[in-house]
């Protein structure tokens, strides 16, 4: 769960007092607001600059992950390959039983 700061914290009774535009010109102007019911956070008001950062991050995390994986078979690559014919033999299937199968 992400780390919240404790200022960031309002009751859905509070956003709605404060309403759907105040809680976007907060987040205009770099304001997070976290949603409270019950005193569990169920969702967020950000702005499009921080939305936008988060999904570079993601991005970014998700291209470590592929080069990590590309650097691990790099490194333990024996050199030998088996052609799709090798694996579905070995699976019991041929090439007309993977095309007849359900997408």
């Amino acid at each position: 769960m992400a780390t919240v700061n404790t200022a960031e914290l309002i009751s859905i009774s509070e956003a709605n007092r404060v309403g759907v535009s105040g809680l976007v010109r907060e987040a205009e102007h770099g304001r997070r607001r976290v949603i409270l019911r019950n005193n569990k956070p169920v969702a967020a008001v950000v702005g499009m600059d921080q939305l936008e950062q988060l999904e570079r991050l993601e991005q970014l995390q998700q291209d470590l992950t592929d080069m990590s994986l590309v650097a691990a078979r790099m490194l333990t690559d024996n050199g030998n390959r088996r052609s799709l014919d090798e694996v579905l033999e070995q699976f019991g299937y041929t090439r007309e039983q993977l095309r007849s199968m359900p997408e």
